[in-house]
């Protein structure tokens, strides 16, 4: 059983004397330690009667309150200052504080060292550390009793619950939300005080920080095996959960997260094979319909979502994070874009949510198996009137025109019209007339430079430009003919990108 703070004022051979914080004698000691650094709380994980010199207690009185203020945010349940060595004046701001917070203030009497504190504190505490052994037996325990479970995440939470006695929540760092989709969402009021320790400050850096939120206390630890996910403890009764444990459970769930992320790989894996297979027209519809339900995604009603970001990182951990907000989906990374089918049930808010800022998003109309690579082309073209008018997100249903074009079926009737007859050329005898068009045109039509780009000699290229005017009955010295060809360029891009 631990200590509490009344038992150890009570031993005869220490002769410790309470200064303040009558309030906190039942308060029970799990551990103590010694600091004299600054900002003392930093040095807490909850529990400990925390011993000093003084050296690191401000002078002053509002410093004296904000110093015992952090001290019980941070999990402290006493603090031992030595007497006759470096401490200041106890102010009567700071002594008052401590009997409103209930963090009792002790005074060591001169010469007695910390380390008689600490042994008695240990001894009391041996009984918890058979308790502390159980608890990390049993929460290993888990591991082996959830694995065939139905909801494994589930039941893994549920499990460390009952063996902690606290409400636990696995929660994304940078939002807030769950990090495993069958994970409980927080209580909107701890969400909204949780906001303010997040969001990139130092504190909610730490691997290990008790917060004060109202009356309560919340640890925050990140999860080992895995950047930005945080565990959140909200004890359910004193004493707060034994640190030591805490740190197995954490490590426990992180275990079970990556084998999930696992499978989740292996599982991307065969879906971006399937989707570049599907791209190609290697099924038919009875055989897509059978391969998007064995994705989780309904068959009947979906999606294409196109993305695209000068974060390629970023949009590779795209498919992870819809799957952490409940969605299934098969994607394709691509020449540079992300190729999404998602269920056509995921909102708008969702895919900006999971995207971030600086990512541009196509939607195509809802499509079932038989439009499959209709809607790739009209993602892509909903991501071309994105990206042209510098929107996050745009439907090809409802969308801006891109560049005055507003469907895929015009901009293809463009293309054909105008670089028909040279595809058609390049196929039959010469392969090298679009590339040569192209880099002309980006070149500012300098024959010098587009023939360096491409190592051929000057008069090569002179000869190929005059073979696209009698192509496509184009006066190539009219900027109206190199306008139509660039307009048709770009949309053939957009057409090709996926």
């Amino acid at each position: 059983m631990a200590i509490t703070v009344a038992e150890l004022l009570a031993e005869p051979q220490l002769g410790l004397s309470l200064i303040a914080g009558f309030s906190g004698l039942e308060n029970q000691l799990t551990s103590a330690h010694t600091s004299d650094l600054p900002r003392l709380w930093e040095w807490v994980t909850g529990g400990e009667i925390l011993m000093t010199n003084g050296m690191s207690i401000p002078g002053d009185a509002v410093g004296q309150v904000e110093m015992a203020q952090a001290l019980i945010g941070a999990g402290a349940k006493a603090l031992a200052i030595g007497a006759k060595m470096h401490a200041p004046e106890l102010k009567p701001e700071f002594l008052a504080a401590c009997d409103e917070l209930s963090l009792p203030i002790i005074d060591v009497p001169f010469p007695l060292p910390f380390t008689a504190i600490a042994r008695s504190v240990v001894n009391a505490s041996q009984s918890e550390e058979v308790r502390r052994l159980r608890q990390t037996a049993r929460i290993y325990e888990l591991l082996r009793l959830t694995s065939a479970a139905e909801r494994q995440w589930a039941a893994l939470v549920d499990g460390t619950v009952a063996v902690l006695g606290s409400h636990i929540f696995v929660v994304d760092k940078r939002c807030l939300h769950p990090w495993h989709p069958e994970g409980q969402r927080l209580p909107a009021d701890l969400r909204e005080q949780m906001v303010r320790f997040t969001g990139g400050k130092s504190d909610a850096a730490k691997t290990f920080q008790w917060h004060r939120v109202g009356t309560k206390h919340i640890l925050m630890m990140e999860i080992p095996t895995h950047a930005n996910a945080l565990l959140v403890v909200l004890p359910k009764a004193q004493p707060n959960p034994d640190a030591v444990v805490l740190l197995h459970a954490a490590t426990v769930l992180g275990l079970e997260l990556s084998s999930t992320a696992l499978a989740l790989e292996g599982q991307q894996r065969l879906g971006a094979e399937f989707l570049r297979q599907a791209f190609e027209g290697y099924f038919d519809v009875a055989e897509l319909e059978s391969r998007l339900d064995s994705f989780g995604i309904p068959a009947g009603k979906f999606m294409m979502v196109s993305m695209s970001c000068e974060d390629e990182q970023k949009l590779e951990m795209i498919p992870r994070v819809l799957w952490q907000h409940g969605y299934s989906s098969v994607c394709l990374f691509r020449r540079g874009r992300l190729h999404i089918v998602v269920s056509a049930e995921c909102e708008d808010e969702t895919l900006l949510h999971v995207a971030g800022p600086n990512t541009r998003i196509g939607i195509s109309a809802s499509a079932s198996a038989n439009r499959m690579i209709l809607a790739h082309q009209e993602s892509q073209w909903a991501l071309g009137a994105a990206e042209s008018g510098c929107i996050p997100l745009a439907h090809y249903s409802e969308g801006p025109s891109w560049l005055g074009v507003t469907s895929h079926e015009q901009g293809l009737a463009i293309v054909n019209r105008l670089l028909g007859p040279i595809m058609d050329y390049e196929q039959k005898k010469q392969p090298d007339l679009m590339i040569t068009l192209r880099t002309y045109l980006e070149l500012q039509r300098s024959w010098q430079k587009t023939a360096v780009a491409l190592f051929t000699h000057r008069q090569t290229i002179i000869y190929r430009i005059r073979k696209i005017g009698e192509l496509t009955g184009l006066d190539m010295t009219e900027t109206s003919s190199l306008a139509q060809l660039w307009f048709a360029l770009e949309i053939q891009k957009v057409m090709r990108a996926g």
